[in-house]
């Protein structure tokens, strides 16, 4: 099977607020003049834009024989089996059964996800929540680098 890799980008809207930021210090520095009315709107947007893209750059892999997700490295040996959660399950683990101690990858405008269990008991991590927007996908890669 091929290894898994999804990005989890921003939408498109908030690249145009990206560019609204941009357009709204160039208004607010216009009394100040033409250059920095300009240097607002291309340091504003450009900001905005920086922002938007790091928080849409983080990637799910399965590879190597560990799931990365961002930052963390879990091998899947450490792992149980993953559960496939649609947009209302998602939520409630996203609110009301959240754990403080789970490892969440969390990004609000990604409504499915998946929940995994975390089997290592040094571990304190109860459990492990991605979303994703092929959480079938990525469930069905974690389940054959298992296998």
């Amino acid at each position: 099977m091929q290894p898994y890799e999804e990005r989890l980008t921003a939408p498109r809207s908030w690249w145009f607020i990206a560019v609204l930021v941009g357009v709204a210090l160039a208004l607010i520095l216009l009394p100040l003049g033409t250059l920095p009315m300009l240097g607002g709107l291309i340091g504003g947007g450009a900001l905005a834009t920086v922002a938007v893209s790091s928080y849409g750059s983080v990637r799910i892999r399965v590879v190597g024989g560990a799931l990365v997700a961002g930052d963390a490295r879990i091998p899947v040996e450490a792992l149980g089996t993953p559960e496939v959660l649609d947009a209302e399950e998602a939520r409630a683990w996203r609110t009301h059964k959240a754990d403080t101690r789970a490892f969440m990858l969390l990004r609000g405008y990604v409504p499915t996800a998946v929940r995994i269990e975390v089997t290592d008991p040094a571990d304190p991590t109860p459990y492990v929540y991605l979303s994703t927007r092929h959480p079938e996908r990525l469930a069905a890669a974690l389940t054959a680098v298992r296998a």
